[in-house]
């Protein structure tokens, strides 16, 4: 049976759709980008403070699922520009030390807001 996942330590939908679905052990979660839950402010400073939001945003929609890091099976990262690949990589890195996720990097020409990265992932229970 299909669950929708919702909190509120994450942004707020930013169009029609669930910050995350649950559909048996598995948990289908939108992409985050860098937007400050408490303020729905959007940061569209630096890569490295806007990548390190968008894991704060994902551990927060996991977290109302569940389940954690640990659980994330894959993982897709966009990002406007590949020149920035080595500093995402960098943060996303600190919160996979063990067995890390499948995972694609896609350069995009634009993302929702303005900013530069937005990451989804599919995690299991």
């Amino acid at each position: 049976m299909k669950k929708v996942i919702h909190t509120d330590n994450a942004p707020k939908a930013v169009g029609p759709y669930s910050q995350a679905v649950q559909m048996g052990d598995f948990l289908f979660c939108s992409g985050q980008i860098s937007i400050d839950p408490k303020t729905n402010e959007v940061f569209t400073g630096d890569i490295k403070t806007q990548t390190q939001m968008v894991m704060k945003n994902i551990e927060a929609v996991l977290t109302a699922g569940g389940m954690n890091f640990s659980n994330i099976v894959k993982t897709t990262i966009f990002i406007t520009n590949m020149n920035d690949f080595a500093t995402v990589n960098e943060v996303y890195a600190q919160y996979f030390k063990d067995a890390p996720p499948a995972r694609s990097t896609v350069a995009v020409a634009g993302l929702p807001k303005g900013v530069n990265v937005e990451i989804e992932v599919l995690a299991h229970r």
